[in-house]
């Protein structure tokens, strides 16, 4: 099977799977709710609409290749970064910090993806901009509250820009085997990941019983992240048709993101929490912000890059 016919049959399957989603919500609206607001059911059908667009937009940034999809996660990465930004404590005095975060570092950042500059994309915000922007801090003349701005900031960066751009990175790797095929490694990453999202609270709904970390996250469950990782990891399995692992390494890579997946998600919620605040954002109709929707993917894509890297590139 050739690349585009393996791309196409990816998607088709994704778009079935949405097909038979919008309809046990269209029965579920009808025959359940009997067409009354319905919180459970409504939440639902907003979210498979949200999933609709979604599916649509990484489609669109596929057909454009590379460029489509730098473009599409430089842009992730802004909306990204202004919600963390949004939320966090700033003053005036961290206004060059600021822009040199938005409009120099983050373009930098992807112009080396672009470039596929391992050498210094993998350091450029963890080591140079890391000590960048405690200079640019104190340019500004203001010490209130130093430490914990400019620690803000360098994970505002590290997150929503660094892991993020993690994603597009895997089409600079270069694998035997597997020419013109990276996109798919995208395809793998997002779709194992926020499966393992969905099915984590679907299990957690259905058979939920034991909190995991009631003061950080309620909903989550130990049968939840249990019963959500194994499906997750049984995909991602059953997907190994479009990478370069066989289905015991596709098996293990999938449970490594998900497990990855799961904390990130914890350790974002967490933010929320000392933020006082429910969603990042409001984005995307059904799952508020970017980081709402990515904060799975954000631990997991460092991981998988590094992994796939370093075991099966040359």
């Amino acid at each position: 099977m050739t690349p585009q016919q393996q791309t196409y049959s990816l998607f088709v399957g994704v778009g079935l799977i949405l097909v038979v989603a919008s309809i046990v919500g269209y029965v579920l609206k009808h025959s359940v709710a009997k067409d009354q607001p319905h919180a459970t059911i409504d939440n639902l059908n907003t979210r498979i609409k949200a999933w609709w667009v979604m599916v649509l937009v990484i489609s669109l940034a596929f057909l454009f290749g590379k460029t489509g999809v730098i473009l599409l996660f430089l842009f992730i990465s802004f909306a990204a970064l202004r919600e963390f930004m949004t939320l966090t404590y700033t003053r005036s005095a961290d206004y060059l910090a600021l822009t040199a975060a938005f409009f120099v570092v983050l373009p930098a950042q992807y112009a080396l993806v672009w470039f596929g500059w391992y050498g210094l994309y993998a350091i450029f915000i963890p080591v140079y901009v890391f000590l960048i922007l405690p200079i640019l801090e104190v340019a500004g003349g203001d010490t209130k509250r130093f430490l914990e701005r400019t620690a803000k900031m360098q994970w505002g960066l590290m997150i929503s820009v660094f892991c993020i751009s993690h994603v597009p990175a895997l089409l600079t790797l270069n694998i035997p085997g597997y020419d013109d095929r990276n996109l798919l490694l995208i395809a793998f990453l997002v779709i194992v990941v926020q499966s393992s999202d969905v099915l984590q609270y679907v299990w957690g709904k259905l058979f939920g019983k034991h909190k995991l970390a009631p003061e950080v996250s309620p909903s989550k469950t130990v049968e939840g992240l249990a019963g959500g990782v194994l499906c997750a990891t049984a995909l991602g399995a059953s997907l190994w048709w479009i990478t370069p692992f066989n289905f015991w390494q596709a098996a293990l890579m999938s449970l490594a993101i998900t497990g990855m997946g799961f904390f990130g998600g914890l350790v974002l919620s967490a933010i929320k929490r000392d933020r006082g605040v429910k969603d990042w954002g409001n984005l995307i109709e059904g799952h508020g912000g970017m980081l709402d929707r990515l904060d799975s993917v954000v631990f997991a894509a460092p991981i998988f890059f590094h992994l796939t890297r370093y075991w099966f590139a040359t």
